[in-house]
């Protein structure tokens, strides 16, 4: 058990920068709870420059140093802070940070004989306390992890090498602790990749009050130079972008190659082995990773990750590009000799003081990625034969690596450009329901999924709503994804029923199923089959939603009185099994009722516990909130504890009711007298509302439409008039299923001009169908002038 005194503070980062976990020791070094700084960005949380930070972290898997942080109360707090970049098997990437709270003394040194003895032996040591926090660290140690006893200290050994060897290395340390005999640790530690062996540390009196963790070490070949183990290799070329990939081929080869080594990366590929024709004067490269064996000055420095490294044609980087094969320099060569003390991006080889140079290209598919160069300090043999072809094969995997990771990431983001392209940017304007979205593309190497939403105006001041989930990832999801918001729209336009929209859109599937079929049998499941779809039209006049769902989750709903619920949407089948039935029901929803729409990655997003999940939907859309933006951000803090591996597409709309105020209607017999006394209601009630320079158009629209009514349809006849903010919308209604067709009139013909008129006159209009008769309408704005 801790004692009060020492506590371990941690904290998690996506690499967007968003806070996504908070520890206990975190609030209490804070002050701030989770719930108030998940979900939130990072740099709010620092006292001093946040692109300073930044670029600290860029191209790094590690870094350690003091952080000034903003306690809640508002006063500054200075931090040692030790933080690792992660990624984990699915390929999602985040940031540990972690900082010990120690107040207890350091244990005093030994004598002078023992304190040599355990700062030079050749071993990396550690002691841990009884609370599992290292207390001591040699230099050994400091080298093999790169890092001082001070960033370490006060730390588990969990934290400082984050890892399945070293959670099991730490459940030994406490084994150790208890039973009092030496054992060997399970499995190896991080980049020490040697076994660890514990020996408890007895007082006295016999008690057991520290384990001291000792790391075998390696095997030496004959010419005394430490040689790579045989799986050194079997982590590069395995992360999910560039950067990661270059720093792993660091972390193999520094110290067990190199002493020092650089990553440079050419922005556009060069085809073919080695430049076609003469290179370009200068080369300019990017640099990708910068790695080396501390010393006492700290590691090599220099250009940083991320910054331009630009090589002139004779340089070594340049002249390996150029030949594309390996080459082997002594740094006292004056050309070497002059190229480092003269370009800015050698700096960090003439920091390092290294003596030999191997230069490699980076080779992938017959294209020249960029060139890695490591350095040998005077104290190690220079290159051989044996490091040359130990330094090809490594490079060889991360150059593949480099090239997938190259490849995935311009799929992602062409992926992520075609799907935002296609959600509704900004939100259309309508005055039935007040609504906030949030979209979250997945961790997912597969690529980003289908999942999209839409709002969409009907006629009548009604809105649609739409949430979907295109099953698959990558550019066919998001193709298809596209095909059926456009599908949506357009059997919106002509005022389907939600069921019989639905019905459609299955029927769009199985046909997209088959074209892609019959083009591409081998092809990927990306044509829609298995999609989920929700639907659902408000109107603010009756406000009354009718909805039906395709396999898809149910709208929560909170209503007025700070219930939450789901509303109770039949389950169809999802789109694409065709020839099932899909059923709307209709409801009523009082004024400032909150719907929530969302995909399934929302939920999925707790580790599959779905009653957890609902329960902290439920909480989140329960509690009073200034705004809907801050109902969706309370909503994705609460359910998502890190970046989700799904999409999440949310959709939260607050509706709005228009009273009998802005709403007229009346009901006309089937008699041509009554069309001059329909217009006299017409100006009546624009005179009411104060629209009389509106008159004289909506005149002659009321005027047509109830000709036609009267002509070509059945009574009861009914004249409805709706002011909608900016917005004014004539409607006639009558029980006839006859669809009116705008035509061209001849000459001498006496009718068929009038809904050519009224398309005229009207920014839109249509005709909608209900389950019995029809209504044509007729929108004009009411902008100034």
């Amino acid at each position: 058990m801790e004692r009060q005194s020492t506590y371990t503070a941690t904290a998690t980062i996506d690499e967007q920068g968003i806070l996504t976990g908070w520890s206990d020791g975190a609030r209490r070094l804070l002050g701030y709870d989770s719930s108030a700084v998940v979900g939130r960005p990072a740099a709010a949380l620092l006292a001093a420059d946040a692109a300073a930070a930044r670029r600290a972290l860029t191209g790094r898997n590690r870094w350690n140093g003091s952080v000034l942080l903003l306690h809640r109360d508002g006063r500054p707090v200075e931090l040692g802070v030790l933080a690792h970049r992660r990624t984990s098997d699915t390929g999602v990437t985040d940031w540990l940070v972690v900082s010990a709270v120690t107040a207890r003394p350091q244990p005093p040194r030994g004598e002078p004989l023992e304190e040599w003895t355990f700062l030079q032996s050749p071993f990396p040591l550690a002691i841990f306390d009884a609370d599992l926090r290292l207390v001591r660290a040699n230099r050994r140690l400091e080298h093999a992890l790169a890092l001082p006893e001070a960033a370490m200290r006060g730390l588990r050994l969990s934290h400082i090498v984050p890892g399945t060897g070293s959670e099991e290395a730490e459940r030994s340390i406490r084994q150790a602790l208890e039973a009092g005999r030496p054992q060997e640790a399970p499995g190896r530690l991080g980049p020490l990749g040697r076994p660890a062996f514990l020996t408890p540390l007895k007082d006295a009196d016999g008690r057991v009050r520290a384990v001291c963790l000792s790391v075998q070490q390696p095997d030496q070949d004959s010419a005394g130079r430490q040689r790579p183990p045989a799986d050194t290799g079997s982590r590069v070329g395995t992360a999910a972008d560039q950067a990661r990939a270059a720093q792993e081929l660091g972390e193999v080869t520094v110290p067990r190659l190199a002493d020092v080594m650089a990553v440079d990366l050419l922005d556009a590929p060069w085809t073919g082995t080695g430049a076609a024709g003469p290179p370009p004067d200068p080369v300019v490269l990017r640099r990708a990773a910068l790695r080396a064996v501390p010393d006492g000055d700290g590691p090599a420095h220099g250009t940083v990750a991320g910054e331009a490294v630009v090589c002139a044609a004779g340089s070594p980087p340049a002249h390996c590009l150029a030949v594309g094969r390996p080459l082997l320099y002594d740094t006292a060569d004056p050309a070497v000799a002059e190229w480092a003390a003269l370009d800015p991006g050698a700096a960090w080889l003439r920091a390092s003081g290294a003596r030999s140079l191997l230069a490699v290209p980076l080779l992938a598919e017959g294209s020249t990625l960029g060139v890695v160069l490591f350095g040998r300090r005077p104290s190690r043999e220079p290159f051989g034969p044996e490091d040359l072809r130990l330094a090809e094969e490594f490079t060889a995997k991360a150059a593949a690596g480099i090239e997938r990771a190259r490849a995935d990431a311009l799929v992602r983001a062409t992926t992520m450009t075609l799907q935002r392209s296609l959600l509704p940017h900004p939100l259309p304007d309508q005055g039935a329901l007040e609504i906030a979205t949030r979209y979250l593309p997945g961790a997912s190497r597969a690529g980003v999924g289908g999942d999209w939403f839409d709002v969409i105006p009907l006629s009548g001041a009604r809105v649609a709503l739409v949430v979907g989930d295109v099953v698959g990832h990558g550019i066919r999801a998001s193709a298809t994804m596209g095909r059926l918001r456009t599908a949506v729209r357009t059997l919106a336009d002509v005022d389907l029923p939600a069921d019989e929209l639905l019905t459609h859109l299955d029927d769009l599937v199985l046909r997209l199923a088959a074209d892609e079929g019959s083009t591409d049998p081998a092809a990927e499941t990306a044509s829609g089959i298995g999609t989920t779809c929700l639907y659902a039209v408000y109107d603010p006049v009756s406000r009354r939603c009718a909805a039906a769902r395709a396999g898809h989750p149910p709208p929560a709903v909170l209503t007025p009185d700070g219930i939450v619920r789901f509303l109770d949407v039949p389950a169809g089948p999802p789109l694409g099994l065709g020839g099932l039935p899909f059923e709307a029901v209709e409801t009523e929803l009082p004024e400032d009722t909150v719907l929530a729409l969302f995909t399934d990655g929302l939920l999925e997003a707790r580790d599959h516990d779905i009653d957890e999940a609902l329960d902290k939907l439920f909480a989140a859309l329960g509690r009073p909130a200034k705004s809907l933006d801050s109902v969706c951000d309370r909503v994705l803090t609460e359910l998502l504890s890190h970046r989700p591996d799904d999409d999440v597409a949310l959709l939260v709309a607050r509706t709005r009711a228009l009273h009998t105020d802005r709403v007229a209607s009346w009901e006309l017999d089937a008699e041509f007298t009554v069309v001059s006394l329909a217009r006299r209601y017409a100006d009546e009630q624009l005179a009411a509302w104060g629209l009389d320079e509106a008159t004289f158009t909506t005149e002659l629209m009321v005027s047509e439409l109830v000709t036609n009514a009267i002509r070509y349809g059945r009574p009861p006849i009914r004249l409805r008039l709706i002011h909608q903010g900016t917005t004014l919308t004539c409607e006639v209604y009558d029980s006839s299923d006859t669809t009116p067709h705008m035509r061209r009139a001849r000459i001498f013909d006496e009718g068929g001009r009038g809904l050519l008129l009224v398309a005229q006159l009207a920014d839109r209009w249509g005709t909608r169908h209900d389950r019995i008769g029809k209504t044509v309408w007729a929108e004009q704005s009411l902008t100034a002038g």
